[in-house]
């Protein structure tokens, strides 16, 4: 949580919350949280378990509509649609301020350096596979999404 400077006045989405293992040490920051998972079981769960103000939202995480105000994410999305979320996140038309992305190192390799006008995407913390559960079968990276600048869109609500 420290490493993606979320703060107490960030609304953040977890794309792909699961059994709310970043959802509930990012509703501790004090930041207004949305959860979103697509299994409508551990969604349930989430939400009876959420001793914190955690807004939990059953939907895809590739197709929810996303906030029409700044905002950030924390994830570990699924995996095979990563690309897609990325490519969504990073729309002209996007409010996202910032994104960690927990992904492989094979996705997050191909993004790290990527041409943008308006988007830095850089590497960040390397997680072990124990850091998983059940343990990661692969090398797992944090992507970081910076926005450069403010967004063009005329409108600078809490810019």
């Amino acid at each position: 949580m420290a490493a993606a400077g979320v703060g107490c006045d960030d609304l953040v989405l977890d794309l792909g919350a699961g059994d709310g293992a970043l959802t509930r040490p990012l509703a501790r920051t004090g930041a207004r949280v949305i959860a979103v998972e697509l299994h409508a079981g551990r969604a349930a769960a989430l939400r009876a378990s959420a001793a914190l103000d955690i807004k939990v939202v059953v939907d895809d995480a590739a197709l929810i509509a996303l906030p029409r105000r700044p905002f950030r994410v924390v994830a570990n999305p699924p995996f095979a649609v990563s690309t897609t979320i990325i490519k969504r996140l990073t729309r002209p038309d996007s409010w996202l301020v910032s994104a960690d992305l927990v992904l492989p190192w094979y996705v997050t390799k191909r993004w790290i350096g990527a041409w943008s006008a308006h988007w830095d995407f850089r590497a960040g913390l390397r997680l072990p596979a124990s850091a998983f559960h059940p343990t990661a079968r692969c090398e797992t990276r944090v992507l970081k999404i910076m926005r450069r600048g403010r967004p063009a869109r005329g409108d600078s609500r809490r810019w």
